[in-house]
């Protein structure tokens, strides 16, 4: 099956900034839509954000609009999760998915439902 490898995480204090990568195949990366979801403890796994195949189309959640960009490079071999003013609600292991057949109308792009493929996480922790 496809391999996504995630990295970037670390330790970092409020309001500063991580830079995530996801890497995998250009054919996968390419044409799947590409989401980052967290999760914290104790706690479900939640949506973060999410790139169409062509990088045109992106979706945050709520809580990190205006903080975190998605992107993808030029190769379209990586996805980025740009994350700046970082928060210690932001405190969680990100995890990159890839999903072959969206549909980016659908609400359940925002859950791990749809989701083919998955990393295996990397650790962000924000200090006060």
């Amino acid at each position: 099956q496809v391999q996504l490898v995630e990295s970037g995480g670390g330790l970092v204090q409020a309001g500063g900034s991580l830079r995530l990568s996801c890497a995998g195949p250009k054919r996968t990366l390419s044409t799947c839509l590409v989401a980052w979801f967290r999760q914290a403890p104790g706690k479900e796994r939640e949506f973060v954000a999410a790139i169409d195949y062509s990088g045109r189309e992106t979706f945050y959640t709520e809580s990190v609009k205006g903080r975190f960009t998605i992107l993808r490079d030029t190769s379209r071999t990586t996805v980025y999760l740009q994350m700046d003013n970082l928060k210690p609600e932001d405190t969680a292991s990100y995890f990159c998915a890839a999903d072959l057949t969206p549909n980016i109308r659908s609400p359940l792009l925002t859950t791990p439902e749809p989701y083919d493929f998955w990393g295996q996480g990397t650790q962000v922790a924000v200090s006060s």
